[in-house]
């Protein structure tokens, strides 16, 4: 049963088209990231859902209620945005009460309703402070529990990360997981641009790119089975490698580009894939090294021209049939620029993609 509906959702400002014709159906207790980079329209839409801006045209239904036209507060949702947006001269828990006193809630259900958000998100020892005494994953937090406190069945997030440094965003993110799974039955929706925070985080990616949704698919297929270009070179990091070249199918499967040739009788093809000019793709981390790339169905000797030391791993910057190649090794391997080294790859691995419309082969 779908928590979350959008259907045939229009939104033009002027004559600039925002979101045309866009579908979505959010499963009830999914938590589905709209991911992509700024400008895709993810938080667009999620201004949509939460009815913050009104549509041209279409229809949007939370818990199987039509709220294509009800104000915000009266379509069932909590909401986190990227600022933390909390009322300065209130304590945290001025904070976490002040709209349920606008909407009547009793003191006693109050007061219950914020111990419960206090106790999930660990905020207890911060009830009495201000904002100005938080850092800024405290802030976050209480954000994240002024939310919780309407007791709703869909939670919206918007980039709600973003703000923080890198080791807060990698705290709060497993926060943010362990509250889906402990709070049942609720929906989450999240934006981020950041694809660790979405690959790590929901059960379903809509990837957007222009208003549109490219592919939507749990996290797993996302990243192994891109259903086009756009979304293997988006997802992955560092990105994955395009090798321009051509696909024949004629007897024995292959892929060519110059003095390159990759057997492709182990790729899975689409139905209804055809030879011609493509990309094929292969991720870093899917390449073999030295010793190990000896099995591999498909071996090369390149020249190291960059190493880039990331600590528990190395990025090597190399060349395959004179296009840029990279691929990752184990940090404590040495290697050194200029030398030639082997690597391998399994090209039933690899996402292969036609030149023209990009679609994956």
């Amino acid at each position: 049963m779908a928590s979350v509906s959008v259907k045939n959702l229009f939104l033009s400002f002027g004559e600039v088209k925002v979101l045309q014709d866009l579908n979505l159906e959010v499963g009830r207790g999914e938590f589905l990231v709209l991911l992509g980079s700024s400008g895709c329209g993810k938080s667009t839409l999620l201004n949509c859902i939460a009815g913050l801006l009104d549509i041209s045209d279409g229809q949007i239904f939370i818990s199987d209620k039509n709220v294509t036209w009800e104000e915000p507060k009266d379509r069932g949702i909590g909401m986190v945005f990227q600022s933390y947006a909390l009322y300065p001269q209130m304590t945290v828990e001025g904070n976490l009460a002040f709209g349920l006193r606008n909407a009547g809630v009793g003191r006693a259900e109050i007061a219950k309703r914020i111990k419960q958000a206090a106790e999930l998100l660990h905020i207890e020892p911060l009830l009495k402070r201000k904002p100005a005494q938080l850092s800024g994953g405290q802030r976050q937090r209480v954000a994240i529990g002024r939310a919780l406190v309407r007791d709703v069945d869909v939670f919206l997030f918007d980039e709600p990360l973003s703000n923080l440094d890198a080791k807060l965003r990698a705290e709060l993110r497993v926060e943010i997981k362990r509250l889906h799974q402990q709070l049942e039955n609720t929906t989450m929706i999240y934006v981020t641009h950041d694809q660790i925070e979405a690959l790590t985080l929901a059960d379903r990616i809509a990837i957007m790119r222009g208003g549109a949704i490219q592919q939507l698919a749990d996290p797993h297929t996302i990243y192994n089975r891109p259903i086009n270009k756009y979304v293997a070179g988006f997802i992955g990091s560092p990105s994955i490698n395009f090798l321009d070249g051509a696909v024949t199918r004629d007897g024995k499967p292959r892929f060519t580009s110059g003095e390159v040739v990759v057997d492709l009788e182990r790729y899975p093809f689409e139905d209804g894939s055809s030879d011609g000019a493509c990309a094929f793709g292969v991720r870093p981390e899917h390449i073999a090294f030295g010793d190990a790339a000896a099995d591999s169905p498909f071996t090369a000797e390149v020249r190291v021209d960059v190493v880039e030391p990331m600590g528990s791993d190395t990025l090597v910057w190399s060349k395959l049939g004179g296009q840029d190649f990279r691929f990752r090794v184990d940090g404590q391997i040495p290697v050194s620029t200029g030398e030639n080294v082997r690597i391998g790859f399994d090209p039933a691995r690899a996402s292969i993609f036609d030149k023209k419309t990009e679609l994956r082969l």
